[in-house]
């Protein structure tokens, strides 16, 4: 099983997938309307390391970070 999370103002519970990559994840979350917009925006961690590609193999007990851009002053 993969841990997905959903980080600041991304407002939903955590998923537990059986997933093998990031692809895969993305085209769960694509039929969630409410996560189209965040997934277009937010930065992705696979056990907090930044990724920039959808092709990251996941194994059982990884977890996914969905980081939403976020203002600060």
């Amino acid at each position: 099983m993969v841990k997905v999370e959903f980080l600041g103002p991304i407002q939903k519970e955590p998923l537990e997938l059986e997933i093998r990559n990031l692809n895969e994840l993305a085209n769960i979350l694509r039929e969630d309307a409410q996560m189209q917009e965040w997934l277009e925006n937010s930065a992705v961690a696979v056990n907090d390391t930044l990724v920039s590609s959808l092709d990251v193999d996941l194994k059982d007990g990884d977890r996914v970070s969905l980081l939403p851009p976020v203002c600060g002053g």
